[in-house]
């Protein structure tokens, strides 16, 4: 692999956390011990912090301390949304960025011998995840006080961080530039002319003007050239031109992910020829002429495409040859564009590293199948994520997080940091055990009593379809019902909760989701059917989990039904009694009475959003907050509007079109 990363990184503002709140509960001790690991350079820490303790809050304080840049890493899209919204708030002045995978939909390249199907790359693209993706890369490459909230898709290739940097476009009033330079530098890069239609990727041409909207920002920089000088560089309101920042000098960053230099081209070019005609070779050798015949047409058609436009669909395939790769060598990612002395927070650690570990062997698969029938040239398995040992080896330090740390998190750790207060005084909940035989009609009537005190029920259980069942028992026999399981999209499950917090219906059954992460704190019972059915939902730890959405309420309460004590409900009944002990003690010493937290039902959703990410209000919505506008805003609103009117209409949804 290539050398090391060009120093581009410019000055940053210093990590400062803004809360009302100081620390308080076991976050002081929690957060002093962290951050002191940190500086004597412990490789490996655990905070074992319980649910509602603020282990957010902990994060942030130590990053505040440390004055690392990092990289939090969640389990999924919701909860990496949940984290850097939290984030972002702590740290208004520095630079918090969400790193995911881009795709609302995504069905990967794939053959099935079986029946001699090849199913074709289909995908639909989020934009508005794809700029903060570019955020992300060009934020780290620009400064140090950057905290990156990423999903597992960090540990997949994303191209050299060399050529990202190497290939940018700088900007500088004081050096000579010509436009028709700047030009061909933005056309290397993969921006494409567009004189009508200026949009995140593309760059227009006026007299002596350059205007370019890079993929990561929210508004174009207008260039203006005086001969071979750079007379002014601006940030422009896209609607109405108005100046917002002015620039002595400014990076201009690559429009893809993948770029590459010229000479690197045609060096890959003759690379993957030679493979090419390797391969086709040992295919005509054991007569698999059809593959033979495959191959040299897909790949011709690539080579064709790298040849004149410097890019081909599913060019990352030939990530090995475009790196200078040797075979085996593991694809850039995310993870090598930051500097040499970052931290790295694993958040709900049991889960997210398990998930690392597993992505290697499933990606793997796939691309073995396409190369043996002549798909793809066997260079495209070193497009993969990291393998474990390997994402280890590019993490400095790391801060494992969780209520329930996994065997290898328990293992490896060189310093356990416990966070069983919570700085509301909240305590575990008190754990009841049922017989099965009486679980639905005890469900209902809990419900129902709940319901009247304006209080949330959530039950897991063991299937979809006891999950689905359950839930038409329960509207039938009154009770304001709705389930949640994997089928449900994203954006659906975040309704769900939020309809649940409101108030707009009582119960929620599910059956793995109701367990990381979830902040409701008007749930006050939570139910686990069948409780001693031991298996992957209801080890310890997913017990542990699911006990810990009723520890936000002041009356929280577990109901697990079960006909005998298995092994981990008595560790989890154990520990969770353990910490219930603590926490009474310590409000004995304090005078603390435990209070519900009344939190407001926020949209946890700001740095996700559906279909383009350019969802617009309805009119009631906007002339609401008009009046707080200024004027080149309410131009944005008027444009933005007009524009999702004008697709409405396009689109044939008229009532849509006359609602906007």
């Amino acid at each position: 692999m290539e050398g090391k990363l060009p120093e581009v990184r410019l000055a940053s503002t210093p990590f400062r956390v803004e809360s009302p709140y100081e620390p308080a509960g076991d976050q002081p001790q929690a957060i002093e011990a962290l951050a002191d690991g940190v500086r004597r350079g412990l490789r490996y820490q655990n905070l074992l912090g319980v649910t509602g303790s603020g282990k957010t809050f902990t994060m942030a304080k130590v990053i505040e301390a440390v004055q690392k840049p990092t990289l939090v890493m969640a389990p999924n899209k919701t909860l990496a949304a949940q984290l850097a919204a939290e984030l972002k708030e702590f740290f208004p002045h520095n630079a918090v960025v969400y790193f995911v995978s881009y795709y609302d939909y995504y069905q990967p390249e794939a053959y099935v011998p079986s029946t001699d199907t090849f199913i074709e790359k289909d995908a639909s693209i989020n934009e508005e995840v794809e700029k903060l993706r570019h955020a992300a890369t060009s934020s780290l490459l620009s400064r140090r006080d950057i905290i990156v909230v990423a999903s597992v898709s960090c540990i997949y290739g994303i191209g050299s961080p060399m050529d990202y940097a190497g290939m940018a476009v700088f900007l500088d009033k004081e050096k000579a530039a010509e436009r028709d330079d700047v030009i061909h530098g933005l056309i290397d890069i993969q921006y494409d002319r567009n004189d009508y239609e200026l949009k995140r990727g593309t760059f227009r041409v006026r007299g002596d003007a350059l205007d370019v909207f890079p993929p990561y920002a929210d508004n174009p920089v207008r260039i203006e050239f005086w001969g071979d000088e750079i007379e002014s560089i601006r940030e422009i309101d896209n609607v109405t031109g108005e100046t917002l920042n002015e620039y002595e000098a400014l990076p201009i960053w690559p429009a893809s992910h993948y770029v590459t230099a010229r000479p690197k081209m045609d060096r890959a070019i003759k690379s993957i020829q030679d493979e090419l005609r390797d391969r086709l070779a040992q295919f005509k050798e054991e007569g698999k002429l059809l593959e033979a015949q495959r191959l040299e047409m897909r790949v011709n058609y690539d080579l064709e495409m790298l040849e004149t436009m410097g890019f081909c669909s599913g060019i990352e395939n030939y990530s090995r040859h475009l790196d200078g790769r040797n075979p085996g060598e593991p694809a850039y990612t995310l993870l090598d564009y930051f500097p040499d002395d970052f931290l790295c927070i694993i958040d709900e650690s049991h889960v997210t590293v398990p998930q690392i570990r597993g992505m290697h062997e499933g990606d793997r698969s796939r691309k073995v199948t396409l190369a043996e029938h002549g798909f793809r040239l066997p260079s495209c398995l070193d497009n993969r994520p990291l393998r474990f040992d390997e994402f280890e080896q590019r993490i400095p330090q790391f801060i494992y997080v969780s209520a329930t740390p996994g065997d290898y998190e328990e293992k490896v750790t060189q310093n356990q940091v416990e966070q069983i207060i919570r700085p509301t005084g909240l305590l575990d909940p008190e754990i009841i055990v049922r017989p099965i035989a009486s679980q639905i009609d005890d469900i209902i009537e809990e419900a129902k009593e709940r319901a009247e005190r304006d209080e949330r029920v959530l039950i897991t259980t063991l299937t979809k379809k006891m999950a689905e069942d359950l839930t038409d028992h329960l509207l039938d026999q009154g009770v304001r019902a709705r389930y949640m399981h994997s089928d449900i999209a994203t954006l659906e499950r975040v309704e769900i909760l939020s309809a649940l917090r409101k108030g707009e219906f009582d119960v929620l059954v599910g059956i793995n989701l109701l367990r990381e992460g979830l902040d409701l704190p008007e749930v006050s019972l939570v139910a686990i059917l069948d409780a001693d059915k031991e298996g992957f939902l209801r080890n310890h730890r997913s017990l542990i989990q699911t006990i810990g959405r009723a520890a936000r309420n002041a009356s929280g309460q577990v109901i697990m039904y079960a006909d005998k004590m298995t092994d981990s409900m008595d560790t989890a009944i154990s520990e969770t009694r353990r910490r219930r002990a603590l926490q009474m003690r310590y409000n004995e010493e304090h005078g603390i009475t435990p209070q519900t937290v009344r939190k407001a039902i926020n949209d946890v959703m700001g740095f996700m959003s559906d279909g383009d990410g350019n969802e617009v209000g309805s009119a009631e919505d906007v002339n609401k907050t008009l009046a707080d506008l200024s004027r080149s805003e309410v131009m944005r609103v008027i444009s933005s509007m007009e524009e999702a009117m004008a697709a409405a209409s396009a689109n044939m949804d008229f009532e849509e079109a006359a609602r906007l």
